[in-house]
């Protein structure tokens, strides 16, 4: 591993090149979207220049108003890739990758179910195009870092270290992100050459992984630093129960390997303002908050009357799949659905969850909703309707419908795992600050307790107001976090000019 060098002074602005798979509004499955949409306005209100490139799929309409064209060599094929740039402000930029026959498809990562069997290639064609497009424009000024997030990224950092063909674009930092540590994109070893890697690159310190070529491996091996999106779960990740066979090498970079809890769109997911609700409400003026149950009751054709307003509404907008807890849903619902509650789902994903689901609807119409698909402004209307917000995750990076809950005033219910362990404070009588329900063991009947507990403290409306205050009150914004980022920038940054000079005295 490449030994760390303290900082070696700090510049007023950080230029940093961003590539990801997936960017808020343009493309989004997952997490990965909402940070790499929300991180550079952050960085930009710090008065750093950021530029973040994505692929150009199907649905994107780049607006863009400059094209970049640039060459990228995959084995013995080298073609010409558009780069079309859009800019956002004078220090903000998003750059497209168009090559339509990789990214114009259905969708973006497969389709039905089953990966592209060409991801290696389209996402090494993606980091290698913005790799080019750094490299044609860094005469005016260089770039410090370089941040790469998740697998698709991964060959950008090891094409870093092994090509000198990058001159002083290998002075960068090189700063990779995990997002989620479960997505591993591992292939066949013969993509090495294909892709027109050294074999080299297929070694146990970088790439090979039992035997494939990890993209997510490489990039941490190549990394100066790495981030995951939250404290618990760079710990946890650093364990074999959830390191996926990459715990060594995760204790190994020792403080290199760092948790930056994600924030959250705060002008996006403001209940003072949300366009998406029937009325606002704030902390100090909680009254648009029933304004707002009464509407997601009516939305999912469930009683509205006094008695269904008395009684909680437990929200849960998901990917139904076994990691969000669907399975402990499942089995804890025989005794939750006793309880004096109402339930509303929101979520598409694995056939027998959604199967599941449409079933319990069916046998209580009158008090479970369900919305398989998803819907931009029915999950913002969850958030606000709901008194209780439902993440029983098995395992949670970082998680950010808890904090939208926060924000809303909805109190959640988690397990505590990753980033939801990080931002929810369980209530005990005596905890001042507490801002939800928090439970260790993923049992049914833990789920049940926890549950039954939350729906009786709502009774005690005094109580409940506190919580649902506390959760309002915490600071989920993007600010902390790139602050912290900016600090793991600098310190990327001067390792790699110590790789770049330790390379230029070798060579």
């Amino acid at each position: 591993m490449r030994r760390s060098s303290p900082l070696s002074g700090r510049s007023p602005r950080l230029r940093v090149l961003a590539i990801a798979s997936e960017m808020t509004p343009w493309a989004k499955t997952g997490g990965l979207a909402d940070v790499a949409g929300a991180l550079p306005a952050a960085l930009e209100a710090l008065g750093h220049d950021i530029t973040t490139v994505i692929p150009k799929y199907r649905q994107v309409s780049t607006g863009a108003a400059a094209v970049h064209r640039v060459p990228v060599t995959q084995g013995q094929t080298v073609r010409q890739v558009d780069c079309l740039v859009r800019d956002e402000s004078a220090l903000r930029r998003v750059v497209f990758v168009d090559a339509p026959d990789h990214f114009d498809r259905p969708g973006i990562y497969g389709e039905a179910s089953r990966d592209y069997a060409d991801n290696w290639q389209r996402f090494d064609l993606l980091s290698q195009a913005a790799l080019e497009y750094a490299r044609a424009t860094a005469d005016d000024r260089p770039w410090d870092v370089i941040h790469l997030h998740d697998w698709q990224t991964g060959t950008a950092g090891l094409r870093l270290l092994l090509e000198e063909r990058w001159g002083d674009l290998r002075r960068a930092g090189i700063v990779f992100t995990i997002h989620n540590l479960a997505y591993q994109g591992t292939f066949a070893k013969d993509v090495v050459p294909s892709l027109g890697l050294p074999w080299s690159a297929f070694r146990l310190e970088l790439g090979e992984f039992w035997g494939q070529f990890s993209f997510l491996k490489s990039g941490i091996s190549s990394a100066d630093c790495v981030t995951t999106v939250s404290p618990t779960y760079a710990e946890e990740t650093r364990t074999p129960a959830a390191g996926v066979g990459l715990d060594g090498l995760l204790k190994s970079l020792g403080d290199r390997y760092a948790g930056i809890l994600n924030g959250i769109d705060t002008s996006v997911w403001d209940p003072a303002s949300d366009p998406y609700l029937p009325a606002h409400f704030t902390a100090d003026d909680l009254s648009g908050k029933r304004t707002c149950k009464r509407a997601l009751l009516t939305a999912y054709g469930l009683p509205q009357g006094d008695d269904a307003l008395a009684r909680p509404v437990v929200g849960m907008v998901s990917r139904l799949v076994a990691q969000k807890g669907l399975e402990l849903i499942e089995q804890a619902m025989p005794e939750m659905i006793q309880l004096d509650a109402t339930w509303v789902f929101l979520g598409s994903g694995e056939a027998r969850y959604e199967t599941f689901l449409r079933h319990l609807h069916a046998s209580y119409p009158g008090r479970v909703g369900v919305r398989i698909g998803f819907d931009e402004r029915l999950a913002h209307l969850v958030e606000a309707g709901s008194d209780i917000f439902m993440m029983p995750s098995e395992f949670e990076p970082c998680g950010l419908n808890q904090m939208y809950s926060l924000r809303y005033g909805t109190v959640p219910i988690v397990r505590a795992v990753g980033g939801l362990h990080d931002t929810i404070q369980p209530y005990t009588a005596r905890a001042l600050h507490a801002n939800g329900f928090k439970f260790r063991e993923g049992r049914p009947d833990v789920l049940a307790h926890v549950t039954r507990r939350a729906v009786r403290l709502y009774r005690h409306p005094e109580v409940w107001r506190r919580l649902m205050r506390n959760g309002m009150a915490a600071d989920h914004s993007w600010a902390t976090p790139a602050r912290e980022y900016v600090k793991v920038y600098r310190r990327a940054r001067a390792d790699g000019a110590v790789r770049a000079r330790l390379t230029s005295a070798k060579g």
